[in-house]
């Protein structure tokens, strides 16, 4: 291992390179240093040119920082990533057609270092199926010069399978918080763990260079091999920089790095308007003991109103970045969490996931169509990603979409346990059809998964191929309000239910007294063995955990 500056590390990268960088969102375990003098080296000589970047989450600041960095002119050829909302800038080259876009499922993009790392054929699933990134709908390609395929269909004992392609690599960039002389990577002071030690094994199958920027030097042999993430063996050289931050906005925290826990009542509140009513509206599809994931936008907020209801004990919400249990941010720093029992590589938590451990996904919704197809990618001209919806979506008992009845401009006030729109949005969110679709209602309701979509005004399930109008908020106009500003006609249940009066009024909901009365999650396996236990001659009595 050779410690380099950020400049040098810069200085590796060859025109037409593919670059793979660590980090998810706003910095977290982002090698930042190193991609701004990447981004220095370019403004001063032009080169490197025609890089290829690939990145599991999408990273920025939704500025300059991150993936924006290499948003100049000739300095990319492609981009492979989740997501691209971090990162403005590159959603613009896309749009141009000034570079070759491809957005795949975080959990696709995650795996397939493992697989890359171990030599496989890439990543053989079927997360993505009868979605755009099944390369019969367009293979995950955001800008019309991405041609090349670089997912297939498969056939395997008669059931259909997608294939997705490693990648060649050249150069990787990842961080880490302390590194010794051998090289050994610790990542204590980190805010999400990523896929560093199958990153890192994946160059170093392919003859790539693996750089981990770090914020300080230790020793060798007074490492905790423990906690040792990346072994020395995979690393070529070590940047330093004392100025890291575990985040773009925060410095560091440490209840981010699981240094310690705090208190319930110093956690996030929410605002009351219309975000926390739908927030709150989701969260009363909780049931005690049900595995969650959160996902982006205003689901999110579940996280925030389980603390303000005190229900952070009877539920385990987890997010795709690996942590289990706790409170996953919202805010700047999402994909974070604080409080949490547990963290894992992202790629096992998304194999958790992929497996159907999720009792219920709280996901967002950009679009839906008649049927209940979903689409969150792109819409118009904003090219947001997939992250990792697919996954999450295609696996999970029961997915709960969230978002505003409308988009652009939406104003509303709450009367005595009732909503009145004040200013109705410039577009219904429901719509004849769908520009990508990333949840295929039909296929979800053949494998026996069931869908719910929650806005301020209205919820609403999908059921035969149908998105069948179920709930209407109190105060609300069925024609006027719902009907009239939808693209189609849904079907209205003859038992149509008004929604809670208590998700109008500013004070809790008592969400907690809800689920204790509840049944608890039954999870077959646990099933199973509570009946082994009693079935058994002199067994102890089962219990609940």
């Amino acid at each position: 291992m050779q410690v380099i500056t950020a400049d040098q590390a810069s200085a590796l990268v060859r025109s037409g390179d593919n670059i793979l960088v660590s980090g998810s969102g706003g910095g977290h375990a982002v090698p930042e240093a190193i991609l701004e003098a990447l981004e220095q080296r370019f403004l001063q000589s032009g080169q490197p040119r025609d890089l290829c970047l690939i990145h599991v989450v999408g990273l920025g600041d939704r500025a300059t920082k991150g993936a924006a960095r290499f948003a100049h002119a000739g300095m990319l050829r492609r981009s492979i990533t989740s997501a691209l909302i971090d990162s403005p800038p590159l959603i613009d080259l896309a749009l141009r057609d000034d570079m070759e876009s491809y957005t795949l499922p975080q959990g696709v993009l995650s795996q397939i270092m493992r697989e890359m790392a171990a030599g496989r054929p890439g990543l053989i699933t079927r997360t993505g199926l009868h979605t755009f990134v099944d390369p019969r709908h367009g293979g995950g390609r955001q800008s019309p010069s991405a041609r090349e395929d670089l997912v297939e269909v498969i056939d395997i004992g008669g059931e259909e399978w997608l294939r997705f392609k490693p990648f060649p690599l050249d150069v990787v960039f990842l961080r880490g918080t302390t590194a010794d002389e051998n090289g050994n990577i610790t990542m204590e002071h980190e805010a999400v763990p990523c896929e560093m030690i199958s990153c890192a094994q994946a160059a170093r199958r392919q003859g790539a260079a693996v750089v981990v920027q770090v914020k300080r030097l230790a020793r060798r042999a007074t490492l905790s091999p423990r906690l040792v993430k990346i072994p020395g063996i995979l690393v070529d050289y070590v940047v330093i920089d004392p100025a890291q931050q575990q985040t773009y906005h925060t410095d560091y925290n440490a209840s981010y790095a699981g240094e310690l826990r705090v208190p319930v009542d110093g956690l996030r509140r929410l605002p009351f308007d219309h975000r926390k009513i739908i927030a709150r509206r989701a969260a009363m599809e909780l049931i005690p003991g049900a595995v969650c994931n959160l996902g982006a936008g205003i689901s999110t907020g579940i996280s925030a109103i389980a603390a303000e209801e005190d229900i952070l004990d009877l539920i385990v919400l987890t997010n795709e970045q690996g942590f289990i249990g706790g409170a996953p941010l919202t805010g700047p720093d999402s994909g974070a969490s604080q409080n949490y029992d547990a963290v894992v590589d992202q790629p096992y938590q998304f194999d958790f996931y992929d497996g159907g451990g999720l009792d219920v996904a709280f996901l967002s919704a950009a679009e839906v169509d008649p049927a209940g197809n979903v689409n969150i990618s792109r819409f118009g001209s904003k090219i947001v990603g997939i992250g990792g919806f697919i996954n999450i979506s295609q696996h999970a008992r029961k997915v709960v979409f969230s978002g505003t009845f409308s988009a652009g401009g939406l104003q509303v006030a709450c009367d005595n346990g009732g909503l009145r729109i004040i200013t109705e949005g410039r577009h219904s969110k429901f719509v004849t059809h769908v520009e990508q679709v990333c949840y295929h209602a039909s296929f979800a309701e053949q494998e026996g998964r069931t869908a719910l979509f929650v806005t301020e005004r209205g919820v609403f399930r999908s059921t035969g191929g149908r998105l069948e109008l179920i709930e209407i908020a109190p105060g609300i106009d069925l024609q006027r309000d719902i009907l009239d500003r939808m693209a189609f006609r849904p079907e209205v249940s003859a038992r149509l239910q008004p929604m809670d009066a208590r998700l109008f009024r500013p004070e809790p909901i008592g969400l907690r007294a809800d689920l204790e009365k509840g049944q608890r999650y039954a999870r077959t396996p646990r099933r199973r063995l509570a009946d082994a236990l009693h079935a058994a001659p002199g067994a102890a009595p089962s219990h609940s955990i």
